[in-house]
């Protein structure tokens, strides 16, 4: 069944305007899919994804982990003989999907704002202090505790961090970006 965003548009065609996509031309020729670096991982590959999305399948596309798992690599992207950018299309899906409020993966959208909230304040991660926030955040304290501390241990997550020289500039950015919500 396909479900719309609002009460004039498919989801198709609202994920092929916000994208800027020609989701259109995908024929599952599935190249995309063989130079996937997640998958392996993932419940869905790249080209089964634009497939779901041209049939209009909301709720499996925006409740799978495959857009979530996407690093944005743009291997899909620089594959597909049709010049569909994927990454550029799972990135949409990803903001739909918060927008919608259905995500799969709950706690991806506290890390997304910890993350983010961290190159704000510091122009960088500040990987300690960034994990902190989102264990407080997310209430999962304890689960990977021992993994973090012999990450620290081997000294691959330092106490202090230098924030960079530029730390105006890159408020600045969050503020254009800001202006576009």
């Amino acid at each position: 069944m396909e479900v719309c965003l609002n009460g004039s548009r498919s989801f198709y065609e609202t994920i092929r305007a916000k994208s800027g996509q020609p989701i259109e031309l995908c024929f599952q020729c599935q190249k995309c899919a063989t130079g996937c670096t997640m998958a392996a991982d993932a419940d869905h590959t790249p080209n089964q994804i634009l497939r779901m999305v041209q049939l209009g399948l909301q709720e499996k596309v925006l409740n799978s982990n495959s857009i979530w798992l996407c690093s944005s690599c743009e291997t899909c992207g620089a594959r597909c003989p049709n010049g569909i950018d994927i990454a550029e299309l799972m990135d949409t899906l990803k903001e739909t999907a918060v927008e919608t409020n259905m995500i799969r993966e709950k706690n991806v959208n506290i890390f997304n704002n910890v993350f983010l909230d961290s190159v704000k304040s510091m122009g960088r991660v500040h990987e300690v202090m960034m994990m902190a926030n989102y264990k407080l955040k997310s209430g999962d304290l304890f689960s990977d505790l021992d993994f973090g501390l012999a990450m620290f241990a081997k000294g691959k997550m330092p106490l202090f961090t230098k924030g960079v020289k530029a730390r105006d500039k890159v408020r600045q950015i969050f503020e254009r970006c800001s202006e576009y919500k």
